[in-house]
């Protein structure tokens, strides 16, 4: 029999086989000694052969969920943990079952799907851009000229701007229909495609953790870069946020009706808003941390603890309110991929560490790998991080350490020739 202690020192986590997130969040249990169950979205024939403790798969969800609890009720743990999109509603049916705190299975959804999310929005009157929703199976050329410009056209079920293209346009908008409906028939997700006004203005992220409905914030980031089309790459985020602090006060104002309209109650958030002269207005919040690598640049409290252990505590029921964000400026910069091709080298790594401010680079893409930039892509050469003693300085880091690397990006079809 386990004892109540043991009980309490297991955690299931639910890791995407391509997950950047997986070792800092597997760290972070580890550090607390806490027993880390991996639950790993794998084809049965990879689950086969590497053995994990615990295979799934995620593209069916309730099968998931049903295999998630099956372990559970044999093997107890205190809590289970998405870390990211893929698995949220995963978890949270799971700890529906097994009465464990968490959002609800609804909310879950509400939160990745994004004509769910400004339904719920729009109902709650919460500031967001108006929508219209179409089947990738619609003819845009019937509709194009019907719409208000600009707007925007994005897939209901992807991340990191993803499929997302501004159109200024009919013109423009029946190509951009047609490049998102490519994107989405590839992938294989939710064959509908929402187009919503283009909100102009800055963009600012919010990172936050929920506990029992209270908002807690954690970080304001600014975008210093313009986001502004036709493809939404973001670059660099800077915190503490430069802004007014009533401008501040309005976001994080902005961001708590949200959540509480989208149904979200318990753990991370990750919320991109706009501000403009009407005032604050939500993009999206998603049901998790901050993604990529981002996180690095977050530490807590007088450890200096991560974003992922700040997380991981919460979810076991400590208190992580009092765990205030380090004084000290931070940023990340999320290198953006300039052409689709084989990386073929990174020259300037040395030279750019040599920066002042800057504390770590890390390029993720291996070498001799497709890269594919946005929209069809969804993913970043590499991360670029910094610190100083203000965000200004911090900024100016970052972009002087981008500018020394180089990238020998071979498009395919001179490698194809080539062999």
């Amino acid at each position: 029999m386990l004892t109540p202690e043991q009980i309490t020192k297991r955690i299931i986590l639910l890791l995407g086989s391509r997950t950047y997130r997986a070792n800092p969040f597997v760290d972070a249990a580890e550090r607390l000694g806490l027993e880390v169950v991996k639950g790993i979205d794998l084809p049965k024939e990879l689950a086969e052969y590497y053995k994990p403790t615990l295979p799934l798969q995620f593209a069916d969800p309730n099968r998931a969920a049903d295999d998630v609890i099956a372990y559970a009720k044999q093997n107890p743990v205190r809590t289970i943990l998405a870390v990211d999109d893929d698995a949220s509603v995963i978890a949270a049916r799971a700890c529906e079952e097994l009465d464990i705190s968490h959002n609800s299975p609804d909310a879950a959804y509400a939160a990745k799907n994004k004509f769910v999310m400004r339904e719920r929005l729009r109902a709650q009157n919460v500031p967001s851009p108006r929508y219209r929703l179409f089947s990738i199976d619609d003819d845009p050329r019937a509709f194009a000229a019907s719409l208000d410009y600009p707007c925007v056209v994005k897939p209901t079920m992807l991340a990191a701007s993803q499929g997302v293209i501004r159109a200024n346009d009919p013109r423009e908008l029946i190509a951009a229909f047609q490049r998102t409906r490519a994107i989405i028939r590839k992938v294989g997700v939710d064959p509908n495609i929402l187009i919503e006004d283009y909100i102009p203005g800055i963009e600012v992220a919010l990172e936050g953790i929920l506990a029992g409905g209270r908002l807690h914030l954690l970080a304001l980031f600014d975008k210093p870069d313009p986001l502004e089309g036709p493809f939404f790459e973001e670059t660099i985020y800077t915190t503490p946020s430069r802004l007014p602090r009533a401008t501040q006060d309005a976001i994080f104002e902005c961001a708590m009706r949200a959540c509480a309209a989208i149904g979200l109650r318990e753990g991370p958030i990750h919320a991109e808003l706009r501000v403009n002269d009407a005032g604050v207005w939500i993009v999206e919040v998603a049901g998790r941390s901050i993604g990529g690598l981002c996180a690095k640049i977050l530490r807590f409290g007088t450890e200096n603890i991560s974003l992922e252990e700040l997380i991981i505590r919460q979810a076991m029921g400590l208190d992580v309110q009092s765990l205030a964000r380090e004084n000290r400026a931070g940023g990340v910069m999320m290198i953006p991929i300039p052409g689709a091709g084989l990386l073929n080298g990174v020259e300037g790594i040395d030279a750019a560490k040599s920066i002042a401010g800057i504390e770590e680079i890390d390029i993720t893409i291996p070498l001799k790998n497709s890269v594919v930039p946005l929209p069809e892509g969804n993913s970043y050469l590499g991360f670029i991080f910094a610190r100083g003693e203000t965000p200004e300085q911090v900024e100016a880091a970052l972009r002087a350490a981008h500018r020394c690397l180089r990238f020998e990006i071979v498009p395919q079809i001179a490698v194809m020739r080539k062999t």
